[in-house]
């Protein structure tokens, strides 16, 4: 239940007290619980939108390759949101227990935006860049470049590393 009295974050809606501004883990600007009920009236309209499960007819789209811990918590944060989704398995294991097989998560494809967004918030939450400004989202680590730019920082270094030596950001 929302309090009115209360303040709240409107990135990861924790919750604080009325004399608190900012949202320590966000690092941004608190909202008061009137507003943030209506947010959170807006956020969950598109729920009663989604058709949840997932049918025989359904065009399916692969939206991230994972270990199974991971897609299986990927797949209860979209099914959350009534996203239906498939994880499938091309791999196979060696058998020996050292390579472990990849799983794909699948999504019908009107539900790929909401999907992506939801994934990225989930990224940018575990991995501390919730506050952060995205300066190269789209920069990819190739070992053979023989440089790279870190998609967290910006920094430009040479790929016989696998760590930004700028902000620590492990690509390998």
């Amino acid at each position: 239940m929302i309090d009115p009295e209360l303040k709240y974050c409107p990135r990861c809606r924790d919750e604080y007290r009325a004399d608190i501004v900012q949202c320590a883990s966000c690092a941004i600007p608190l909202i008061v619980g009137a507003e943030f009920g209506k947010l959170e009236k807006q956020r969950h309209s598109p729920l009663h939108n989604r058709k949840g499960a997932l049918t025989p007819e359904d065009e399916l789209i692969v939206i991230h390759q994972a270990g199974l811990a991971d897609a299986k918590h990927l797949q209860a944060l979209l099914e959350k949101e009534r996203i239906g989704t498939l994880l499938a398995s091309e791999d196979k294991a060696c058998g020996k227990g050292c390579c472990a097989p990849k799983f794909f998560l699948q999504v019908r494809r009107e539900d790929v935006p909401d999907a992506i967004e939801i994934l990225q918030e989930e990224y940018r939450r575990t991995t501390g860049l919730a506050g952060q400004e995205e300066v190269h989202p789209d920069a990819v680590f190739d070992p053979e470049s023989g440089e790279a730019v870190c998609p967290a920082c910006g920094f430009t270094f040479a790929t016989t590393s696998t760590v930004c030596p700028d902000c620590g950001l492990c690509l390998g």
